[in-house]
């Protein structure tokens, strides 16, 4: 059951506290259907069409509140559905005739920016509200004429923005809605200022909506400043990030871990895949080994021009290749449906990044599997995320040699493959690469 509590806040503002566990009981049922919760029967309509039928706990919370006129925070993870949270009460609260920006999103990314506006277009088919996605690789020539025309919603990264504030081509003085999304990325790759510059050019009036996976104090800090009397909600971590997501831990060393992930991938067979580096140094070297290997795969990090990216990104939706290789912060806010799995090449930094990365699979209802590589020297984080998710993460070696595969219980069945890479040397795959290089054009392919 839903439990609501009074508290006073620490700072200087008395808040409501709503803790949100996922919805067990026949008294929740009511809460079903979006239409209960306030959104129109046209934008309901359009939500079953996609195959979206029932409201996610942090909608049935959010979207009453919101609808009520009231700022929140919301503390929900990747994959609890918290972009429709605010888009539909804002899409239901949007006038036909403002004549003004109605709503604004701030993302700490492109990608985000990208999903998120593609989401609000999907909700604005067949109506008269005009979508506009405003982040930095874009033609400013093209922003400025579609800014002087009819725009309701902007969805922006914080330096774009302020690019067109100072050129004086947007104005924030008649909003209806500000949302911070992924609002603890943004002060952690430095928009902080910006946030604040963005805020202040904007009506005093407007509701403020931020949601965020963590609300630390410097968040906290951040939208008190702004909002008024906001109400708190909280969804329960592991119960809605990681059901149906199967885990383990491969241990392997660094020296042997692409043997270690490339036996995986000969063993699991994905259908779709997310492969997270640590860098963009370690993605590159993945890519090419891989590449080389036979392997179906792209890259993305904040070292690939952004026209290439959103490229990536369109194939990768589009099911033009199985495996994408990645870094935390370019694939920050991707909400592509048929990832089956998740490897993480290198362990993350912290249980929150590990669960927005393995929350990329076993969405909606759907089965999933997380595959962790670590080497010794990695414990300590996996205690720190064994902790966090509240549960322990089996475990297997990775058995280095001719025709070997990591041993002990996999997340499928074993089959017998004859996959390339498996029990080959990297001194082996240098010397196949040289021969293959140093034949061509004279020796046909076998």
């Amino acid at each position: 059951m839903y439990v609501i509590m009074n508290k006073i806040n620490t700072i200087k503002h008395s808040q409501l506290i709503i803790y949100l566990p996922i919805a067990r009981h026949k008294e929740d049922l009511y809460l079903d259907k979006f239409t209960e919760l306030g959104i129109s029967g046209e934008l309901a309509s359009k939500l079953e069409r996609q195959g979206i039928l029932s409201p996610t706990p942090v909608q049935k919370m959010a979207i009453p509140k919101i609808l009520a006129g009231k700022d929140l925070m919301a503390e929900a993870q990747t994959g609890t559905g918290k972009t429709l949270a605010f888009l539909l009460p804002m899409f239901d609260s949007f006038e036909s005739k403002h004549g003004h920006v109605q709503g604004l999103v701030l993302t700490p990314t492109r990608e985000l920016a990208m999903q998120i506006a593609s989401e609000a277009k999907i909700l604005a088919e067949g109506g008269d509200k005009s979508i506009m996605s405003i982040f930095g690789g874009r033609d400013i020539g093209k922003q400025l004429r579609k800014l002087s025309g009819k725009v309701d919603l902007v969805v922006a990264t914080p330096g774009r923005l302020i690019d067109h504030m100072r050129r004086g081509s947007i104005d924030l003085a008649h909003l209806k809605f500000l949302v911070l999304d992924e609002a603890d990325q943004m002060i952690y790759i430095g928009f902080r200022d910006e946030i604040e510059m963005i805020l202040k050019a904007t009506n005093k009036d407007k509701q403020l909506l931020c949601f965020s996976a963590t609300l630390d104090s410097k968040v906290r800090k951040l939208a008190y400043r702004h909002m008024n009397s906001p109400l708190e909600l909280f969804v329960e971590k592991e119960s809605v990030t990681l059901e149906g997501i199967r885990q383990k831990v491969v241990h392997s060393s660094d020296r042997w871990k692409q043997e270690a992930l490339f036996g995986e991938l000969d063993k699991t067979k994905p259908f779709m895949a997310i492969i997270f580096c640590r860098t963009k140094r370690r993605a590159d070297k993945l890519e090419e080994e891989m590449a080389i290997r036979g392997y179906d795969c792209r890259k993305l990090h904040g070292g690939i021009a952004q026209n290439a990216r959103a490229r990536v990104m369109k194939e990768f939706r589009n099911l033009k290749f199985q495996y994408l290789i990645a870094t935390d912060l370019a694939a920050r806010g991707l909400d592509i449906r048929g990832i089956t799995h998740i490897y993480n090449f290198d362990i993350p930094e912290s249980p929150e990044t590990y669960i927005h990365r393995i929350g990329r699979t076993g969405r909606m209802g759907q089965d999933g599997a997380a595959v962790t590589f670590a080497s010794p020297r990695d414990e300590d984080r996996l205690k720190d995320i064994e902790k966090a998710i509240e549960m322990k993460i089996p475990r297997e070696e990775h058995v280095h040699g001719p025709n070997e595969t990591s041993s002990g219980r996999g997340l499928e069945k074993e089959t017998k493959v004859s996959g390339k890479g498996i029990g080959r040397s990297r001194r082996q795959d240098r010397q196949n690469k040289a021969g293959r290089e140093k034949g061509r054009g004279g020796r046909k392919k076998r």
